[in-house]
């Protein structure tokens, strides 16, 4: 039987010889970015719907981070571990800072709610509660409520027979506190609201009429309660929503079996300590009393609303099919040379390729490329990374084909990809059932590459092997949201290293000398920093020093420190960094050279680019590469990454392109301060506003009818 999991599991070791000074606050700064998300929401520039979108993803956003860092800062103080962050501060300052900054921001979010609410009454949507209706509506949604909601909903009610019943995380549930009248006891009751009912109900229209009218589920429930619980006196109602702990780890040497592993983890999870509780601020302070002492929560963890609690309710109203209330549709362009030729390998042979989505079609590219594999009677193998894969997913399709038609196939399923356990799992024993080899990595490290590799024989008989590197997942649905870029290669010393690293994940492999690709965690964290040193080296001789590196993290204390001293050296460095990043530039003496850049869009900055200029004038001699690693030490320390280089001078070009209308963007990018907050970049006097989204949309368009 595997041992149970160590509950005193330490936090990252911090390197002490950093200065706090020097760094800010991870989370903070994860906070920052969400305040960037919600800007969004408030920006006028942007159609209404999509504004209300933002909301949604600014709530859905904190949801997880509640659950992951509070949760595990939470566990930090519970268990007793004396920890530090990086700038210096201890888990309770933490924390606070965390509430603070928290407190804040949703109370901009409820501003920017009702801001929303009069400008959507203004375009003919709108909210009702169910008692705000007519007497023929509430009859309409009586119906609704006895049909479709009333044999789903559970009572439960608390008493001497009757413990406090379980709230699963993020459950949206009405708590009461009933009367029985023939006896005068007090009890309380919860119902759940189910997941699998939509949060607004769209109303009937009249004849004519062009109103989208929908009422919150929520108060249809909680107008017919009188069914669920007839004789009794309802007393209160409250609407209330609880947040668990998604830190939920184990010691993966002390285990067995990692499939088991991550299954007990979910479990785990589900049942974890709450982190939050939120709820209505009118709520009687006994109630809100009982619920803290039921949950076993301290009073900072409670978060009072007066506006929903759940903003995932909204979805259907940014669902409506109102184009003019939404960003101009996209539809990503199949590159010519992938639509006229029938033959991907073909294609690949005559010189690499680099795809950028969802300006290019991941569908017409990456897709195809697996299918085609899947298909091809001449290849051999196939193996693939799959970090998060969507429902429906193509890619397991053809995997599965694959092996049905006799091709060797293995798929590295990363089962501890959070949030995507369970998703993982299914597709991990379908895939097998299958006849697909299925690994699942290695203990004590997340396998968050993307890659495939395509073993294919040729028709004069060599055996030659084709690699796509993605900086994204193998998911078609975030494809069309998140930017990525991808390389498609049959360069043989980069698919001979790449396969090497399928036999690092997948056997027993020790290769360390690899000399074309950085792989985490055995040489790119060495590789990068030696980067770094190489352009401090030629800023020191005169020579061009430049760093562009792009991600979506920046935290790793010692790269950091490196960078400082590159910038102290002379080197101009700029990082365009989506999410947080603990490093603080333009401080004279220390990062003066150092601009930090975030941009958020429509799209996702997803993907990652590293440029070193390597002492060339011209751009595109210098050193440019891609994959899926951000600086930080869990990618460089605790993941299976892997880095491609881009060597062809065409590939390089289009990539100095794309960094180049990134850098220069007035619309969607914000500045970082040394402080920590960020300053939106805004057009000059006479300057023509320019989005890096909109204008790669249109250089994409370009590009294909100059080709």
């Amino acid at each position: 039987m595997r041992k149970r999991r160590n509950p005193n599991r330490s936090p990252k070791k911090i390197n002490f010889n950093v200065d706090p000074t020097h760094f800010l606050n991870r989370d903070t700064s994860w906070l920052q970015f969400n305040r960037r998300v919600l800007h969004e929401a408030a920006d006028k520039r942007n159609p209404l719907l999509e504004r209300l979108r933002f909301l949604i993803i600014f709530s859905s956003n904190l949801d997880e981070f509640v659950m992951k860092r509070i949760g595990y800062l939470k566990h930090l103080l519970v268990s007793g571990i004396s920890h530090r962050s990086v700038d210096g501060l201890s888990v309770t300052e933490q924390l606070e800072g965390i509430r603070k900054h928290i407190s804040e921001d949703l109370e901009s979010q409820r501003a920017i709610y009702l801001q929303l609410i009069g400008e959507l009454q203004r375009n003919d949507i709108l909210i009702y509660n169910y008692e705000d209706l007519a007497a023929d509506e509430q009859e309409f949604c009586n119906g609704i409520f006895r049909r479709k909601i009333y044999p789903v909903l559970t009572p439960l009610s608390v008493d001497p027979g009757h413990p406090f019943p379980f709230i699963s995380n993020l459950s949206y549930s009405l708590g009461m506190i009933l009367r029985n009248p023939h006896t005068d006891t007090i009890l309380f009751s919860r119902v759940k609201i189910p997941e699998a009912i939509p949060g607004l109900m769209l109303l009937p229209r009249a004849e004519g009429e062009k109103k989208n009218r929908f009422v919150t589920t929520v108060t249809m429930v909680r107008s017919n309660l009188a069914i669920l619980y007839p004789g009794m006196e309802i007393q209160q109602t409250v609407p209330f929503r609880v947040s668990r702990n998604a830190d939920v780890d184990h010691r993966e040497d002390e285990a067995q079996d990692l499939l088991i592993l991550v299954e007990e983890g979910i479990k785990e999870r589900r049942l974890a300590e709450c982190v939050r509780l939120e709820i209505h601020r009118d709520t009687d302070p006994n109630l809100t009393n009982f619920l803290k002492e039921s949950l076993e929560i301290l009073e900072e963890d409670v978060y009072e609303m007066d506006f929903p609690i759940d903003f995932g309710i909204l979805k259907p109203i940014v669902d409506l099919d109102l184009p003019h209330l939404k960003f101009k549709p996209w539809s990503p362009i199949i590159p010519k040379v992938f639509a006229e030729n029938t033959s991907i390998f073909s294609l690949i042979r005559q010189g690499d390729l680099l795809v950028h989505h969802p300006y290019e079609s991941f569908s017409g590219t990456v897709e195809k490329f697996v299918s085609s594999a899947a298909d091809d009677p001449h290849v051999l193998a196939i193996k693939m990374t799959l970090y998060r894969t969507g429902d429906h997913s193509p890619f397991i399709r053809s995997l599965i084909k694959a092996a049905e038609k006799g091709k060797q196939v293995v798929a590295l399923v990363e089962l501890k990809a959070r949030f995507d356990e369970q998703r993982n799992i299914v597709w991990a024993q379908k895939l097998e059932d299958a006849g697909v080899h299925v690994v699942y990595g290695i203990l004590g490290l997340k396998t968050h590459t993307k890659t495939t590799l395509v073993v294919r024989q040729e028709t004069d008989g060599e055996i030659m092997s084709y690699v796509h590197v993605g900086t994204g997942n193998y998911h078609s649905q975030t494809s069309n949201l998140y930017t990525d870029l991808g390389l498609l290669t049959c360069n043989q010393k980069i698919a001979g290293e790449v396969a090497e690293v399928f036999n690092y994940l997948t056997g027993s492999s020790l290769k360390t000398d690899y000399k074309e690709i950085l792989v985490a965690p055995i040489n790119m964290k060495s590789t990068f920093m030696h980067k770094i040193r190489e352009e401090i080296n030629h800023a020191k001789n005169g020579k061009k020093a430049r760093i562009i590196a792009k991600m979506n993290s920046l935290e790793d204390e010692v790269i950091t420190e490196l960078l400082y001293e590159a910038s102290l050296a002379g080197v101009k460095i700029t990082l365009i960094v989506r999410g947080f990043c603990c490093l603080k530039p333009g401080i004279p003496g220390l990062s003066e050279n150092i601009e930090v850049i975030s941009v958020i869009g429509r799209f996702l900055e997803h993907s990652r680019v590293f440029y070193f200029s390597n002492g060339e004038v011209d751009a595109n001699r210098g050193d440019f590469s891609i994959g899926s690693a951000d600086w930080m030490h869990r990618n460089l320390h605790n993941r299976v990454e892997l880095i491609v280089p881009i060597i062809d001078v065409r590939l390089k070009e289009k990539l100095w392109e794309f960094i180049e209308i990134i850098m220069k963007d007035n619309r969607l990018a914000w500045i970082l301060q040394p402080d920590g907050s960020y300053v939106q970049k805004l057009p000059a006097e006479g300057e023509e506003e320019f989005s890096s989204h909109q204008e790669m949309m249109k250089t994409t368009i370009t590009r294909e009818k100059v080709t």
